[in-house]
């Protein structure tokens, strides 16, 4: 069977090339072409030898998804639906903003952890992606956003070495937060990781990728020894009492484990703290006392928290916050000095907002079957 190119890494293509009797530098050269160049035909990597080309056609393929549908939102936003085979199609989206643009990408089809308040989660899971699947995403839309042909000047934060970075002329920054929970696809995530920042591939800094997790605490050490990325938490509670209901994955995981595991994580970490990702369920978790709650929690960790107007989807009993609850509870936690920002929605109208994604997934958990039997829905 041919290797997708999009599978490996600079370690494994490497090794691959060099199986193939071929020097090591070549994989540098084949990694900018099917990255950096966004080729994906061998023929045209004209400054190969074409003896390595024909090995290449003959060993080799570059496999893409294949794009489904490819929707607009009214404000920019931008959702591409994208068949990964058995069934199963998975939601990548670019958000546009005036400094940069983000690209969301998709680790699972489906996702098997069950957050209450997570359009993908209600959908159950059906299998991990693998590392060309997900990078694939970040071809997909390079190649229709406008490739990676341009350095972009960084901001004083991303500024290292000659203040310089290689990206897409509109990504500029990555973020591990579509379908899926990443942790629990750690060896296919890793290596789509690797390529991000690799200078032959998308060359981004490690600020500017960021892997977002439920909190699977052994894969956020491994991370940090493995390849250290910008870290989100969704954190979404308080407390342990409120946390096991929201989000199933506390309770092997409680919190006072989970942030020390990200203390641990800052070791090492591109920047000085931990981003809490807090979505906001009205009557469930916007209270002032929630909020004085979550100041004493994270109190002596480095962080600043993000928080989540909720986007409501099918199934879901959850409301979304009041503004103005939004906008006090906001307000506690700036004045006890944690920075705190929310989250503008976006992409709403195309169902492309946080919690919103879905794709299509053939469930494997059988979890639609017990909703529906749950509801009292019927097929």
């Amino acid at each position: 069977m041919a290797v997708n190119l999009l599978d490996l890494d600079a370690q494994s293509l490497t090794a691959f090339l060099e199986g193939a009797g071929e020097k090591p530098f070549r994989a540098k050269q084949v990694m900018r072409w099917v990255h950096r160049n966004g080729v994906s035909e061998v023929e045209k990597m004209t400054d190969i030898s074409k003896s390595l080309r024909e090995k290449l056609i003959s060993l080799s393929e570059i496999r893409l998804p294949n794009v489904v549908s490819d929707s607009t939102s009214s404000d920019g936003t931008r959702k591409w639906l994208l068949d990964v085979g058995t069934g199963n199609s998975v939601e990548t989206v670019f958000i546009p903003e005036q400094n940069r643009g983000t690209l969301c990408v998709s680790s699972q089809a489906g996702c098997a952890l069950d957050c209450q308040f997570c359009s993908t989660g209600k959908q159950g899971f059906n299998r991990n992606l693998t590392t060309a699947e997900i990078i694939g995403q970040l071809w997909l839309a390079s190649a229709s956003l406008g490739g990676l042909s341009r350095r972009l000047p960084l901001s004083d934060e991303d500024r290292s070495g000659d203040g310089i970075e290689v990206v897409g002329k509109v990504i500029s920054n990555v973020v591990m937060m579509g379908m899926g929970e990443p942790l629990l696809n750690y060896e296919n995530v890793v290596p789509a990781l690797r390529l991000m920042l690799d200078d032959n591939a998308y060359g981004l800094s490690r600020r500017r990728v960021t892997l977002s997790t439920s909190g699977i605490v052994p894969a956020i050490d491994r991370l940090r020894d493995d390849c250290p990325v910008a870290l989100a938490v969704s954190l979404h509670a308080s407390s342990d009492t409120l946390r096991d209901v929201l989000m199933p994955i506390n309770r092997k995981y409680p919190l006072r484990e989970l942030l020390a595991s990200c203390v641990r994580y800052l070791d090492r970490a591109p920047r000085d703290f931990v981003t809490f990702e807090y979505v906001m369920l009205d009557g469930v978790n916007d209270s002032d006392l929630s909020a004085r709650e979550l100041i004493a929690l994270l109190a002596e960790i480095p962080c600043k928290i993000n928080l989540i107007p909720f986007n409501p989807f099918p199934q879901s009993s959850f409301k979304r916050s009041p503004s103005e609850r939004i906008r006090s509870f906001s307000e506690l936690l700036n004045a006890a000095g944690i920075v705190t920002t929310t989250r503008k929605t976006r992409g709403g109208d195309i169902d492309a907002a946080c919690g919103q994604l879905a794709g299509m997934i053939k469930d494997r958990t059988r979890r639609v079957i017990r909703l529906a039997r749950d509801t009292g829905a019927t097929s």
